[in-house]
């Protein structure tokens, strides 16, 4: 049910939402839906928080490149929503090309991939045929991913060990750590194995690859980011009547005398019986109200992890499938960005995505160059001499939250103590990662819960979280 902004009178409720990511615009859109006039503040120039776009000379750019999982429901909703779902869609089946060139013999494809077989049979065909693991190795995987399916994710015990330690209790050997658990693990979660909560890791490979047979299916966009979650975005929320300010920051929240609340911005105050902070964790720790939460401070104790991303265009077609990972190598995962993009010319264009990257996201541009583009001839034969006609990168110093063991314990919930009061943002506690799917399912809970204290009749839209 949708609300024309003219129909609104001065006893509907108010609602101020900070942060114009994926969480703050799922907020926005649930409140305007419920018939609250909505003002969403953001303090980019643009929506979309750290999942955007941007132009470089002719060509349109993602920060980083993003997918998403069949099983990622709440961000399925999401694109449904904006009506982008045919603009970013689902493989038929979970195919994922591994190139290994650290072998004796040479660089060797194998694949990831599943079939329409009931759980877990679904993957027996596709690890029975996976070269890059011994016969051993793929008989430990198989007996570690049925003990997997077995755990609670939510079991707080899960959380203060590591995954690798998880890892090594079922003897999985270093090479099945890096050819498979790292392999999804490292891109899903920002973090390998040796620093992340069990919790967390058991979260993503039971509801990814044992949940369903095409759970672990891989989506992503094929126009650019900035089309989504800014473009359309903001025409749903327009429809709604939302007033979205950008260039705007929240300089500070309090409650009023008559218990409504208050956001102070640049030459304006604005008035609100609901006020939702979708912002970083350190950016609400700075913004709530003293006595918001039981120990706001632990806030600060959620560290962030890095992600960086090298972009190349070259001057002919190089790489013949939309993607691959690469084993026996620094680069990780790379994408064909080159129809997305708007390249023409008969070049290419690749982005080069680049988790946990601590250690190369301060390396200037030419380094990473030099490191990167003789792996990239390495791995793609074609692309020597190919001509490399602009590199460029991007970094995102603070892409996600660290999934380190013990986080669970640190990140709050959708309430607050303060009555009116929200959070939201994919390191609230969610139950997943800091992925687009968890910004979504926290925009969700904000709204919800903000809707349940009104008193505000409200279907949520994931059956499974209702």
């Amino acid at each position: 049910m949708t609300h024309d902004a003219t129909e609104r009178t001065d006893r509907q409720p108010r609602a101020v939402v900070v942060g114009g990511g994926l969480a703050g615009v799922t907020a926005a859109l649930r409140l305007a839906e419920a018939g609250l006039g909505v003002t969403l503040l953001e303090g980019r120039p643009r929506l979309g928080g750290l999942v955007f776009s941007f132009r470089r000379g002719d060509l349109s750019v993602d920060n980083g490149q993003h997918v998403y999982l069949r099983c990622c429901t709440a961000y399925r909703w999401f694109l449904d929503r904006i009506d982008g779902a045919r603009l970013a869609p689902l493989q038929d089946r979970l195919d994922v090309p591994v190139l290994d060139v650290g072998g004796p013999a040479g660089p060797r494809l194998g694949r990831i991939r599943r079939d329409a077989l009931p759980v877990p049979l679904h993957l027996a065909r596709g690890l029975a045929g996976y070269p890059h693991l011994s016969l051993a190795e793929r008989a430990s995987v198989g007996r570690a991913a049925l003990a997997l399916k077995k755990l609670d994710p939510a079991d707080p015990a899960l959380d203060g060990i590591d995954f690798a330690t998880w890892l090594g209790r079922y003897g999985q050997s270093p090479r099945a750590v890096e050819a498979l658990w790292d392999l999804i693990g490292v891109p899903t979660l920002n973090a390998p194995a040796a620093e992340s909560s069990m919790g967390l890791a058991a979260m993503v490979f039971k509801t990814g690859l044992l949940s369903e047979p095409g759970a672990a299916d891989i989506g992503w966009a094929h126009v650019p980011l900035g089309e989504l979650h800014d473009t359309r975005a903001a025409k749903e929320l327009d429809a709604l009547g939302v007033r979205t300010v950008l260039r705007t920051k929240a300089e500070r929240i309090s409650r009023t005398d008559g218990g409504r609340w208050t956001v102070e911005v640049p030459g304006e105050t604005l008035e609100a019986d609901v006020v939702v902070l979708a912002v970083p964790q350190q950016e609400t720790h700075g913004l709530l109200p003293e006595g918001a939460l039981d120990d706001p401070d632990r806030l600060l104790d959620i560290g962030t992890a890095p992600i960086l991303n090298l972009h190349v265009v070259y001057g002919r077609k190089v790489l013949k499938r939309p993607f691959f990972t690469a084993l026996g190598s620094p680069v990780q995962w790379v994408f064909d960005r080159t129809e997305s993009s708007g390249l023409t010319g008969g070049g290419q264009y690749l982005a080069v995505s680049q988790s946990a990257a601590q250690d190369e996201i301060d390396e200037p541009v030419a380094a990473l160059r030099a490191k990167y583009l003789p792996e990239m001839e390495r791995l793609l034969p074609a692309a020597r001499g190919a001509g490399v006609r602009d590199f460029f990168v991007t970094r995102e110093r603070t892409a996600t939250f660290a999934p380190a063991p013990g986080v669970g314990r640190l990140r709050p919930g959708a309430r607050t103590r303060a009555r009116g009061l929200y959070l939201a943002g994919a390191w609230t506690a969610t139950g997943w990662p800091a992925t687009m799917e968890g910004a979504v399912r926290s925009g969700l809970s904000a709204a919800g819960a903000a809707l349940s204290t009104l008193g505000r009749r409200h279907d949520h839209p994931l059956q499974e979280a209702a």
